[in-house]
């Protein structure tokens, strides 16, 4: 049997270089000119090949991660799919970009950061009616996960969304410290009296502690962003000052930042194909080339953007320089 003729480290590459098209038929295109070269079918063979795993991911990214350091951050992101009919694991999906539901892939990630470096270390689809799990299961296994690998954060971030009970409890219990935002409707008891909405709770931005039923105490504090929008940002850690809190949720932030990178430079919602597998490992490869994109930025101080156009930009003066599209009677005037 003949070795294939397109491996992962290609898929990887081609998604880092190509700016705009990221389907198998452009992935065969461009590869380097050689005799009996790989087609469209080779790279496609190649999403339906390997076997989904997350594992790979962590292979690569643990050796850019400090396990007693930093922060992890929980989070999903909606893939848009929003013309797709047949495409495998795609439903409907509330999309914080839109602010709608729309059609697509949600994908779960656990990030690490120190306040520099985007590291992704796991992720997850939700797709509720194949496995049967929601994602606050995700949630959890991710965190067993990381601790089980050795992760000792300095805290813990998540949203409102991945803060019921048993997920405080569990993330208390594995690592100590987190940080998340509270709904408004929650349920507090601020003095012992009787529990009451955080909304109708005189709290101070410099934090208030209060008692979370089945929980314990908690310290939260009012986050005025504008007249019509207040956040309740709440932690166990019932010394934790506003420039800690501070500094926490900004690193918090940072997930968000790294969802539009993986999106912008690494096409991780633009693969075309049906199957779940193509899917899968389309989404693992450009997890793992944003990787390699993010390392490079790092070392050479320059943004993903940078990195990723400075790819092209020898084609781009290569052609400026011998433009081939011009209008014949144009050409003839310059002359």
């Amino acid at each position: 049997m003949n070795p294939p003729k397109v491996n992962e480290y290609d898929y990887i590459d081609f998604l880092i270089g190509t700016q705009q098209v990221y389907s198998c038929t452009e992935a065969a295109r461009v590869q380097p000119d050689e005799e009996n070269g790989p087609a469209h079918d080779a790279v496609t063979r190649l999403t339906h090949r390997l076997l989904p795993t997350t594992e790979r991911l962590w292979q690569e990214a643990k050796e850019q991660v400090d396990l007693t350091t930093g922060v992890l951050i929980a989070d999903d992101s909606t893939l848009d799919k929003w013309y797709s009919r047949k495409i495998e694991l795609v439903t409907r999906h509330w999309s914080g970009k839109h602010k709608r539901v729309v059609s697509g892939i949600n994908l779960v990630t656990l990030l690490w950061t120190d306040g520099e470096r985007y590291i992704p270390v796991d992720y997850r689809i939700y797709h509720k009616k194949q496995d049967g799990l929601t994602k606050n299961d995700h949630f959890r296994q991710m965190l067993q996960v990381a601790y089980d690998r050795g992760f000792r954060p300095a805290c813990v971030c998540f949203d409102s969304w991945y803060a019921s009970l048993k997920n405080l409890k569990l993330v208390t219990r594995l690592f100590g410290r987190w940080l998340t935002r509270l709904e408004a409707d929650r349920l507090v008891n601020p003095d012992n009296t009787a529990n009451r909405s955080l909304a109708s709770i005189n709290l101070a931005s410099t934090g208030t502690i209060v008692h979370l039923k089945g929980f314990g105490f908690i310290k939260v504090f009012k986050i005025v962003v504008t007249e019509d929008h207040i956040e309740h940002w709440a932690t166990n850690d019932l010394d934790m000052t506003e420039l800690t809190r501070l500094k926490f949720a900004q690193m918090s932030w940072m997930i968000e930042t790294y969802h539009r990178g993986i999106k912008q430079f690494c096409g991780i919602e633009r693969c075309q194909a049906r199957s779940e597998t193509a899917q899968r490992n389309h989404i693992e490869l450009a997890l793992r080339a944003f990787l390699r994109l993010e390392y490079h930025s790092f070392v050479k101080g320059i943004s993903w953007f940078e990195a990723k156009t400075s790819i092209i930009r020898d084609a781009v003066r290569a052609y400026l320089a011998h433009p081939a599209y011009v209008l014949a009677h144009v050409k003839n005037k310059c002359e």
